[in-house]
């Protein structure tokens, strides 16, 4: 069997990219988070209010 050649090219990375991306992901996370809590209250009020 033949072997298999691997080359990896490593490339300098900034940590203020990494940081930057983190930071708006976190940010993202906690929005979506945030409608989902709101839309859950929401939805719990109205099947209280219509069946309750």
């Amino acid at each position: 069997m033949a072997e298999a050649e691997q080359h990896i090219d490593y490339v300098a990375v900034d940590a203020k990219d990494i940081l930057a991306e983190r930071q708006n992901g976190w940010a993202m996370f906690t929005r979506s988070a945030t409608w989902g809590i709101v839309l859950i209250a929401l939805l719990l009020i109205a099947l209280k209010v219509l069946f309750g």
